[in-house]
Protein backbone atom coordinates (compact mmCIF):
# COMPACT_ATOMS: atom_id res chain seq x y z
CA UNK A 1 0.00 0.00 0.00
CA UNK A 2 1.38 3.47 -0.75
CA UNK A 3 1.69 6.39 1.08
CA UNK A 4 -1.45 8.06 -0.39
CA UNK A 5 -3.71 4.98 0.58
CA UNK A 6 -1.78 4.97 3.79
CA UNK A 7 -2.91 8.38 5.02
CA UNK A 8 -6.37 8.62 3.84
CA UNK A 9 -8.75 9.84 1.52
CA UNK A 10 -8.22 12.85 -0.24
CA UNK A 11 -12.02 13.84 0.22
CA UNK A 12 -12.36 13.51 3.87
CA UNK A 13 -14.04 16.92 4.92
CA UNK A 14 -12.15 19.67 7.18
CA UNK A 15 -12.55 19.63 10.99
CA UNK A 16 -15.47 21.66 12.49
CA UNK A 17 -14.39 24.05 14.86
CA UNK A 18 -14.68 21.93 17.65
CA UNK A 19 -11.53 21.13 18.95
CA UNK A 20 -12.04 17.47 19.36
CA UNK A 21 -12.41 17.49 15.79
CA UNK A 22 -9.15 18.56 14.63
CA UNK A 23 -6.00 16.79 14.97
CA UNK A 24 -3.69 16.84 17.58
CA UNK A 25 -0.50 18.59 16.30
CA UNK A 26 3.12 18.14 17.73
CA UNK A 27 5.65 21.30 16.24
CA UNK A 28 9.39 20.05 16.19
CA UNK A 29 12.60 22.29 16.12
CA UNK A 30 16.06 21.92 15.89
CA UNK A 31 17.85 24.85 18.12
CA UNK A 32 21.33 25.63 18.09
CA UNK A 33 22.98 29.19 18.57
CA UNK A 34 19.34 31.01 18.40
CA UNK A 35 19.51 33.50 20.77
CA UNK A 36 18.10 36.14 18.51
CA UNK A 37 15.23 34.50 16.94
CA UNK A 38 14.42 31.36 19.48
CA UNK A 39 11.66 33.32 21.50
CA UNK A 40 9.88 35.01 18.29
CA UNK A 41 10.12 31.84 16.60
CA UNK A 42 7.96 29.64 19.46
CA UNK A 43 5.43 32.96 19.92
CA UNK A 44 4.51 32.40 16.44
CA UNK A 45 4.20 28.82 17.15
CA UNK A 46 2.20 28.73 19.90
CA UNK A 47 -0.09 31.70 19.19
CA UNK A 48 -1.40 30.06 16.26
CA UNK A 49 -5.08 29.72 15.85
CA UNK A 50 -5.48 26.53 15.75
CA UNK A 51 -8.55 25.30 17.41
CA UNK A 52 -6.57 21.61 18.44
CA UNK A 53 -3.72 20.54 20.94
CA UNK A 54 -0.48 22.12 20.54
CA UNK A 55 2.89 20.69 21.58
CA UNK A 56 6.52 22.40 20.93
CA UNK A 57 9.28 20.41 21.39
CA UNK A 58 12.91 22.24 21.23
CA UNK A 59 15.52 19.68 20.55
CA UNK A 60 18.67 21.73 21.96
CA UNK A 61 21.86 21.35 20.37
CA UNK A 62 25.22 22.60 22.66
CA UNK A 63 24.56 26.81 21.80
CA UNK A 64 27.52 28.76 22.38
CA UNK A 65 25.32 31.48 23.38
CA UNK A 66 22.22 32.20 25.69
CA UNK A 67 19.61 29.85 23.80
CA UNK A 68 19.61 27.30 26.39
CA UNK A 69 18.16 29.74 29.42
CA UNK A 70 16.00 31.12 26.56
CA UNK A 71 14.53 27.89 26.25
CA UNK A 72 13.91 27.34 29.93
CA UNK A 73 11.98 30.62 29.94
CA UNK A 74 9.73 29.02 27.45
CA UNK A 75 9.40 25.70 29.27
CA UNK A 76 8.26 27.40 32.52
CA UNK A 77 6.00 29.75 30.81
CA UNK A 78 4.39 27.49 29.25
CA UNK A 79 3.01 23.96 29.83
CA UNK A 80 3.03 22.89 26.15
CA UNK A 81 7.11 23.91 25.23
CA UNK A 82 9.07 20.83 26.15
CA UNK A 83 12.80 19.90 25.52
CA UNK A 84 14.81 17.09 24.48
CA UNK A 85 18.78 17.42 23.99
CA UNK A 86 20.90 16.81 21.06
CA UNK A 87 24.52 16.38 21.95
CA UNK A 88 25.36 15.47 18.66
CA UNK A 89 24.30 18.82 17.49
CA UNK A 90 23.32 18.09 13.55
CA UNK A 91 19.95 18.61 12.51
CA UNK A 92 18.52 15.72 11.38
CA UNK A 93 19.54 13.66 14.99
CA UNK A 94 17.71 17.15 16.24
CA UNK A 95 14.53 16.36 14.56
CA UNK A 96 14.40 12.25 15.01
CA UNK A 97 15.37 13.17 19.24
CA UNK A 98 12.19 15.38 18.73
CA UNK A 99 10.10 13.02 16.85
CA UNK A 100 10.69 10.39 19.24
CA UNK A 101 9.62 12.49 21.83
CA UNK A 102 6.06 12.96 20.47
CA UNK A 103 3.19 10.89 19.83
CA UNK A 104 0.31 13.64 17.96
CA UNK A 105 -0.78 13.13 14.70
CA UNK A 106 0.64 15.59 13.04
CA UNK A 107 3.91 16.53 12.68
CA UNK A 108 5.33 20.31 12.29
CA UNK A 109 8.86 21.09 11.09
CA UNK A 110 10.35 24.52 11.98
CA UNK A 111 13.36 26.13 12.35
CA UNK A 112 14.60 28.56 15.03
CA UNK A 113 15.04 31.08 12.56
CA UNK A 114 11.59 30.45 11.21
CA UNK A 115 8.25 32.20 11.84
CA UNK A 116 4.89 30.70 11.06
CA UNK A 117 2.49 33.05 9.53
CA UNK A 118 -0.98 33.21 11.01
CA UNK A 119 -3.41 30.34 11.06
CA UNK A 120 -0.07 28.02 9.25
CA UNK A 121 -1.04 24.98 11.17
CA UNK A 122 -4.79 25.11 10.32
CA UNK A 123 -4.01 25.63 6.97
CA UNK A 124 -1.44 22.95 7.09
CA UNK A 125 -3.63 20.25 8.49
CA UNK A 126 -6.91 21.11 6.19
CA UNK A 127 -4.46 21.15 2.92
CA UNK A 128 -3.17 17.39 4.22
CA UNK A 129 -7.14 16.44 4.77
CA UNK A 130 -7.86 17.95 1.26
CA UNK A 131 -4.88 16.35 -0.67
CA UNK A 132 -4.65 13.23 0.56
CA UNK A 133 -0.86 14.03 0.53
CA UNK A 134 1.89 12.52 3.04
CA UNK A 135 3.83 15.98 3.64
CA UNK A 136 2.76 19.46 2.55
CA UNK A 137 5.02 23.11 2.60
CA UNK A 138 4.91 26.15 1.12
CA UNK A 139 6.61 29.30 0.68
CA UNK A 140 10.23 29.77 2.55
CA UNK A 141 10.01 33.96 2.62
CA UNK A 142 13.50 35.07 3.12
CA UNK A 143 13.00 38.47 5.11
CA UNK A 144 16.52 40.37 6.43
CA UNK A 145 16.46 42.84 9.43
CA UNK A 146 20.03 44.40 9.14
CA UNK A 147 21.20 45.65 5.18
CA UNK A 148 23.03 42.41 4.17
CA UNK A 149 20.57 40.08 5.64
CA UNK A 150 17.90 42.47 3.23
CA UNK A 151 20.54 41.47 0.48
CA UNK A 152 20.53 37.71 1.11
CA UNK A 153 16.81 37.82 1.46
CA UNK A 154 16.23 39.14 -2.09
CA UNK A 155 18.68 36.80 -3.95
CA UNK A 156 17.28 33.91 -2.25
CA UNK A 157 13.48 34.87 -3.27
CA UNK A 158 14.96 35.06 -6.85
CA UNK A 159 15.52 32.97 -9.43
CA UNK A 160 18.82 34.71 -10.33
CA UNK A 161 19.65 33.73 -6.73
CA UNK A 162 17.32 29.97 -6.95
CA UNK A 163 16.62 29.03 -9.64
CA UNK A 164 13.05 28.12 -10.00
CA UNK A 165 12.00 26.40 -6.62
CA UNK A 166 8.76 27.06 -6.16
CA UNK A 167 9.31 27.23 -2.28
CA UNK A 168 11.57 29.89 -2.78
CA UNK A 169 10.03 32.13 -5.55
CA UNK A 170 6.22 30.76 -5.32
CA UNK A 171 4.09 29.14 -7.81
CA UNK A 172 1.13 27.35 -8.11
CA UNK A 173 -0.02 24.81 -5.84
CA UNK A 174 0.66 21.20 -6.95
CA UNK A 175 2.91 18.24 -6.08
CA UNK A 176 6.45 19.10 -5.69
CA UNK A 177 9.74 17.23 -5.55
CA UNK A 178 10.15 18.70 -1.98
CA UNK A 179 8.94 21.55 0.26
CA UNK A 180 9.93 23.96 3.00
CA UNK A 181 10.15 22.60 6.50
CA UNK A 182 7.15 20.25 5.61
CA UNK A 183 3.76 18.98 8.10
CA UNK A 184 3.60 15.63 8.07
CA UNK A 185 1.36 12.87 8.64
CA UNK A 186 2.62 11.11 11.61
CA UNK A 187 2.71 7.64 10.30
CA UNK A 188 4.54 8.67 7.20
CA UNK A 189 7.33 9.99 9.31
CA UNK A 190 7.23 6.01 11.38
CA UNK A 191 7.14 4.30 8.00
CA UNK A 192 10.04 6.00 6.38
CA UNK A 193 12.00 5.80 10.00
CA UNK A 194 12.43 10.11 10.33
CA UNK A 195 14.99 11.58 8.33
CA UNK A 196 18.67 10.00 7.50
CA UNK A 197 20.96 11.48 10.04
CA UNK A 198 23.75 11.00 7.60
CA UNK A 199 22.00 14.10 5.63
CA UNK A 200 23.89 16.80 7.61
CA UNK A 201 21.78 18.78 5.00
CA UNK A 202 19.63 18.57 2.23
CA UNK A 203 17.88 15.41 4.79
CA UNK A 204 14.05 17.53 3.68
CA UNK A 205 15.09 16.72 0.27
CA UNK A 206 16.02 12.93 0.72
CA UNK A 207 13.37 12.44 3.19
CA UNK A 208 10.92 13.97 0.42
CA UNK A 209 12.33 11.68 -2.25
CA UNK A 210 11.73 8.62 -0.60
CA UNK A 211 8.12 9.64 0.11
CA UNK A 212 7.81 10.00 -3.19
CA UNK A 213 9.52 6.97 -4.48
CA UNK A 214 7.16 5.11 -2.05
CA UNK A 215 4.47 6.69 -3.97
CA UNK A 216 3.05 9.17 -1.31
CA UNK A 217 2.54 12.96 -2.46
CA UNK A 218 4.47 15.90 -1.19
CA UNK A 219 2.73 19.45 -1.90
CA UNK A 220 2.94 22.60 -2.13
CA UNK A 221 1.03 25.35 -1.79
CA UNK A 222 1.28 29.09 -1.55
CA UNK A 223 -0.86 29.43 1.02
CA UNK A 224 1.63 28.64 3.76
CA UNK A 225 4.45 30.89 4.57
CA UNK A 226 7.17 30.81 6.74
CA UNK A 227 9.65 33.87 7.75
CA UNK A 228 12.78 32.75 7.54
CA UNK A 229 15.85 34.81 8.14
CA UNK A 230 18.73 34.65 6.58
CA UNK A 231 22.68 34.54 7.74
CA UNK A 232 23.66 37.64 9.34
CA UNK A 233 27.04 37.84 7.80
CA UNK A 234 29.14 36.46 4.39
CA UNK A 235 31.18 33.79 6.63
CA UNK A 236 28.44 32.13 7.49
CA UNK A 237 26.39 32.60 4.09
CA UNK A 238 29.47 31.20 2.28
CA UNK A 239 29.45 28.15 5.02
CA UNK A 240 25.64 28.13 4.39
CA UNK A 241 25.39 27.93 0.44
CA UNK A 242 29.03 25.90 0.36
CA UNK A 243 27.62 22.83 2.82
CA UNK A 244 24.15 22.86 0.46
CA UNK A 245 26.16 22.00 -2.51
CA UNK A 246 28.29 19.79 -1.17
CA UNK A 247 25.31 17.86 0.38
CA UNK A 248 23.38 18.23 -2.71
CA UNK A 249 26.07 16.60 -4.68
CA UNK A 250 25.13 13.35 -2.14
CA UNK A 251 21.78 13.34 -2.97
CA UNK A 252 22.47 12.91 -6.20
CA UNK A 253 24.89 9.76 -5.75
CA UNK A 254 22.54 8.42 -3.55
CA UNK A 255 19.63 8.72 -5.81
CA UNK A 256 19.91 8.40 -9.20
CA UNK A 257 18.64 10.20 -11.43
CA UNK A 258 18.00 13.49 -9.14
CA UNK A 259 19.96 15.73 -10.87
CA UNK A 260 18.47 19.02 -12.66
CA UNK A 261 19.77 22.00 -14.94
CA UNK A 262 19.02 24.59 -11.55
CA UNK A 263 21.77 22.00 -8.85
CA UNK A 264 24.00 22.03 -12.34
CA UNK A 265 24.04 25.58 -13.15
CA UNK A 266 26.05 26.80 -10.40
CA UNK A 267 29.00 24.17 -10.30
CA UNK A 268 29.16 25.01 -14.43
CA UNK A 269 29.10 28.52 -13.91
CA UNK A 270 32.38 27.98 -11.15
CA UNK A 271 34.05 25.56 -13.42
CA UNK A 272 33.43 28.20 -17.22
CA UNK A 273 34.65 31.49 -14.84
CA UNK A 274 37.54 29.65 -13.70
CA UNK A 275 38.88 28.09 -16.80
CA UNK A 276 37.86 30.78 -18.71
CA UNK A 277 40.06 33.47 -16.02
CA UNK A 278 43.04 30.94 -16.39
CA UNK A 279 43.00 30.58 -20.34
CA UNK A 280 42.94 34.08 -20.26
CA UNK A 281 45.84 34.71 -18.28
CA UNK A 282 47.31 32.39 -20.50
CA UNK A 283 46.74 34.26 -23.10
CA UNK A 284 48.63 37.49 -22.13
CA UNK A 285 52.02 35.58 -22.05
CA UNK A 286 51.43 32.65 -25.04
CA UNK A 287 48.52 32.56 -27.36
CA UNK A 288 46.67 35.61 -27.72
CA UNK A 289 43.71 33.85 -29.15
CA UNK A 290 42.88 32.00 -25.69
CA UNK A 291 42.05 35.90 -24.98
CA UNK A 292 38.78 34.62 -25.98
CA UNK A 293 38.44 32.85 -22.32
CA UNK A 294 37.95 35.71 -20.44
CA UNK A 295 34.44 35.84 -21.92
CA UNK A 296 32.89 33.91 -19.45
CA UNK A 297 34.44 35.54 -16.41
CA UNK A 298 33.14 38.94 -17.99
CA UNK A 299 30.04 37.69 -19.00
CA UNK A 300 29.24 36.09 -15.68
CA UNK A 301 29.89 39.35 -14.20
CA UNK A 302 27.88 41.57 -16.54
CA UNK A 303 25.02 38.94 -15.75
CA UNK A 304 25.33 39.41 -12.24
CA UNK A 305 25.39 43.32 -12.56
CA UNK A 306 22.32 43.75 -14.37
CA UNK A 307 20.34 41.26 -12.98
CA UNK A 308 21.21 42.51 -9.62
CA UNK A 309 20.05 45.82 -10.88
CA UNK A 310 16.38 44.15 -11.75
CA UNK A 311 16.32 41.91 -8.76
CA UNK A 312 17.04 45.07 -6.34
CA UNK A 313 14.60 47.97 -7.79
CA UNK A 314 13.10 49.75 -4.99
CA UNK A 315 15.51 48.48 -2.14
CA UNK A 316 18.02 50.82 -0.48
CA UNK A 317 21.24 51.72 -1.55
CA UNK A 318 23.05 48.96 0.87
CA UNK A 319 20.81 46.20 -0.31
CA UNK A 320 21.67 47.12 -4.39
CA UNK A 321 25.51 47.58 -3.22
CA UNK A 322 25.85 44.13 -1.45
CA UNK A 323 23.49 42.03 -3.58
CA UNK A 324 26.15 41.46 -6.91
CA UNK A 325 28.32 39.79 -4.23
CA UNK A 326 25.76 37.95 -2.14
CA UNK A 327 24.73 36.77 -5.43
CA UNK A 328 28.19 35.93 -6.16
CA UNK A 329 28.71 34.13 -3.19
CA UNK A 330 25.78 32.15 -3.21
CA UNK A 331 26.72 30.95 -6.64
CA UNK A 332 30.25 30.26 -5.90
CA UNK A 333 30.01 28.35 -2.57
CA UNK A 334 27.14 26.20 -3.63
CA UNK A 335 29.12 25.18 -6.72
CA UNK A 336 32.57 24.55 -5.10
CA UNK A 337 30.76 22.46 -2.42
CA UNK A 338 29.42 20.04 -5.48
CA UNK A 339 32.94 20.29 -7.06
CA UNK A 340 34.48 19.19 -4.17
CA UNK A 341 32.14 16.95 -2.39
CA UNK A 342 34.32 13.97 -1.47
CA UNK A 343 33.21 10.43 -2.07
CA UNK A 344 33.33 9.96 1.71
CA UNK A 345 30.31 11.17 2.35
CA UNK A 346 28.37 9.64 0.23
CA UNK A 347 30.07 6.41 1.72
CA UNK A 348 28.51 7.09 4.79
CA UNK A 349 24.92 7.65 4.18
CA UNK A 350 24.96 3.74 2.52
CA UNK A 351 25.22 2.61 6.45
CA UNK A 352 21.81 4.92 7.31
Amino acid sequence: MDDNAASGSSTTPAPSADPATWPTVSVIMPVLNEERHLADAARHILGQDYPGEIELVLALGPSRDNTDAIAAELCAADPRVRTVPNPASKTPAALNAAIAATRHEIVVRVDGHGLLAPGYIRTAVRLLRETGAANVGGVMHAEGVTVFERAVAVAMTSKLGVGNAKFHTGGEAGPADTVYLGVFRREILDKHHGYNEAFIRAQDWELNHRIREAGGLVYFSPELHVTYRPRPDFGKLARQYFDYGRWRRVVMRTHSGTASLRYLAPPLAVLAVVLGTLLGIVALFTVPWLAIGFAAPVGYLLGIGLGSLRESRGQAAGVRLRLPLVLATMHFCWGWGFLTSPKSLYRSTLSN
